[in-house]
């Protein structure tokens, strides 16, 4: 994001700077003035900068005015901010600070405490930003196969393939036209991870101020890749079945692309149905904007049919691109993602990779050729696991937090749980760090505000930290207001 110029922040931008301020010790004020004054100086928050009024920034980080009054006053003991009657509190300039052209935010985005605390690392908080787990055995193995009879061949190439190594690419087709969807080599083009996918698609597609078709509620890390391309969302409402096809029709004019998360839906947990599928492919196709469709989140929970992609229910001449990863199904450290589409956006998308980054490291690429037979295995094993730790998370739920209510989800690894009694989830955030819980609230997800009584709650933890889990969460309602804990 450009910071060339002095800004107004909101309470709600401001707690994506300030991160986990609340985790360390000593007194809050102090705690917060402390986390300020670092963004002051690493250039997050620039000179005239203005800060939010101090009842506003209480109550949206869910402490006292007095808090923030005093945290104000020792940046003004320090010379770090100045506060003028009419103008309110801004950044000073401090000596030898240095405001850097680029800070790595989204203007508009929501993901910038997610992003913040992969940088930070692991903390004494329980993190709920991301529902990830370790590396599956197979990995192992396959590394360990590689090494022994693979290696050789691979060092021998120039180590350059922007579409991505072939072997890996035609594995993918195949993998592909087995689930229903006929697909060439051409048509895929590996990337590192889905991210990079998304906003390799928004780069071609998106211009600043383009209309863009989103879900909400939507993860922030998607959203955010578009939101950097300049996009202008619009935003279209769930139903039980996926995105609502009527206010998708209507979204759709003049926009330039639209994004859709049909299989197991993120935060939701929702499975979009075939015929759902069909219905919004065609209604794509006749608006004629180029539809992305998110399959990364791949884990189902229940057995049952899994409707193959929207680029198979499409008609004929849509332009359908289909997103997938090995994040979830295999590990995150693996940074295999690719895209599904036809041939001739699919070279456009390379050369853009291309001038990005060369191409996908290729020992990965190899390893995933190996690990490719065995995702769907991979996945029907961790749904065993990820089975049994939800219904111990549903049992601590109901028994500790008994207000809280959630649908079960259809696949993932999270729930999408509505806080009772008209609570502001981003307030009972702030609260839950303190009691050592890092939560993703609505808001992160949804800037309209139709999702503010909501948070995201994964349960890819092992058995015995989801339980802690929810006895902290139960101390930290209590401490919000809420219904007492089961202490």
């Amino acid at each position: 994001m450009d910071r060339s110029a002095p800004r107004s922040w909101s309470p709600a931008e401001l707690d994506g700077v300030l991160g986990g301020w609340t985790a360390g010790s000593g007194p809050l004020y102090r705690r917060l003035a402390a986390a300020l004054r670092s963004a002051v100086r690493t250039g997050d928050l620039a000179p005239g900068d203005r800060l939010p009024a101090e009842r506003t920034l209480a109550a949206a980080l869910g402490v006292s005015r007095a808090t923030v009054a005093a945290a104000y006053d020792e940046l003004r003991g320090v010379g770090a901010v100045d506060s003028r009657r009419g103008s309110g509190t801004r950044v000073a300039r401090l000596p030898g600070g240095a405001l850097r052209p680029v800070d790595g935010r989204v203007r508009g985005g929501t993901s910038a405490a997610l992003v913040q605390r992969l940088v930070d690392g692991p903390a004494e908080v329980i993190s709920l930003s991301v529902a990830a787990e370790g590396a599956a055995p197979e990995v192992r193995e396959a590394l360990t196969a590689l090494l022994a009879d693979g290696l050789d061949p691979l060092l021998a190439q120039t180590g350059y393939h922007p579409g991505g190594l072939p072997e890996l690419r035609a594995a993918l087709a195949e993998r592909h036209t087995a689930g229903g969807l006929p697909t060439r080599p051409g048509q895929i083009l590996v990337t590192t991870g889905a991210t990079q996918a998304l906003e390799l698609v928004a780069r071609l597609y998106v211009r600043r101020g383009s209309a863009v078709v989103v879900e909400t509620p939507s993860w922030p890390g998607c959203l955010d890749a578009l939101l950097a391309a300049g996009a202008r969302p619009r935003r279209v409402p769930l139903d039980e079945d996926g995105v609502e096809p009527g206010g998708f029709r209507a979204a759709l004019p003049a926009a330039a692309l639209a994004h859709v998360t049909p299989t197991f839906h993120n935060p939701t947990g929702i499975l979009m149905s075939a015929g759902r599928r069909e219905r919004i492919a065609e209604l794509a196709a006749r608006a004629g904007v180029p539809l992305v469709e998110d399959l990364a989140y791949d884990t189902r929970l229940w057995d049952g049919p899994e409707p193959g992609p929207v680029a198979a229910h499409a008609p004929a001449g849509a332009e359908v691109l289909s997103v997938g990863s090995l994040a979830k199904s295999v590990w995150g450290g693996l940074r295999i993602g690719w895209l599904r589409g036809p041939a001739p956006v699919v070279e456009r998308l390379a050369r853009l990779k291309a001038r990005a980054d060369l191409g996908s490291p290729l020992l990965d690429q190899a390893l995933a050729v190996r690990l490719l037979p065995r995702v769907d295995a991979l996945r029907a094993g961790r749904a065993v696991v990820l089975r049994d730790r939800l219904a111990g998370l549903e049992a601590s739920l109901s028994r500790e937090l008994p207000g809280w209510t959630w649908q079960r989800p259809a696949g993932g690894g999270a729930l999408w749980i509505r806080l009772p009694g008209g609570a502001r989830a981003a307030v009972f955030a702030q609260v839950a760090l303190r009691h050592g819980v890092e939560l993703i609230p609505g808001s992160a997800t949804d800037p309209s505000g139709a999702h503010d009584a909501y948070v995201r709650l994964p349960f890819t933890l092992p058995e015995p930290r989801l339980a802690e889990l929810v006895t902290r969460l139960s101390t930290a309602w209590a401490a919000y207001g809420g219904a007492p804990s089961a202490e």
